[in-house]
This record gives C-alpha cells, structure tokens and sequence, in this order.
C-alpha cells in the first residue's frame, strides 16, 4: 500500500505512516478507544472533536466507528460525546480489511 503524502508537505505524516502500515505508533502506552454501537446516538461529535492528526473516527454506514492503529487513547473524543459511549479498548483488534478500504475511499483517511 503506497503512502500517501500530504499537500502541505513532502514528508508523510504519522497518520499517514499509520495507515500505510496500519499500525499504532510505537510509543504510544494508552490504549485506544472503543465506541459502544448501542449506547451511540451518531451525532458524530467524537468524529468532530478527535485531533486531526490523528483522524481516528469514521462513520461506517449507521455506526460510528474508532479505528484503533489511529487511536492515541487520547480524551478528547470521550469529552465530546454527549451520552457517554466511548471506552478505553484494552482488548483492541485490528481494523478489518474492508474497513482499509473505506479509510483508502475517502481520500487521505479523512471522513
């Protein structure tokens, strides 16, 4: 899988890289966050509200969904969500290959 480079710049950026070789960052010692589906309104505040340079959320047909080899286990998604839905994800599992391809779809990993 080619990585992609940013407009901005000539150097991937670590999302990038993370999507390339769709893994965390190594020096990364939180987990990642999960969204519990049944709990979530899809309001898409958490997708809104997670750093750019991470861009871990995506809608995903009716869910909403925390690709977790973008994930920093940072707060800032679960300080967003209005009903409380999201949880660290200490049992992660990688992102399945259909999802990959959806990431791929909207150019550059963004939703």
């Amino acid at each position: 899988m080619p990585v992609e480079i940013n407009a901005s710049s000539a150097v991937p950026s670590g999302r990038d890289i993370r999507i390339a070789t769709r893994s965390r960052a190594g020096n990364w010692t939180k987990p990642p966050r999960r969204i519990e589906t049944s709990e979530c309104i899809t309001c898409d505040s958490c997708l809104r509200g997670c750093p750019e340079q991470f861009g871990a959320i995506f809608d995903r047909g009716l869910d909403v969904v925390i690709i977790p080899e973008l994930c920093s286990g940072c707060p800032a998604c679960v300080l967003e969500c209005p009903v409380d839905c999201i949880y660290v994800d200490e049992d992660w599992t990688p992102t399945d290959d259909a999802m990959w391809s959806h990431i791929a779809l909207t150019g550059e990993g963004t939703a």
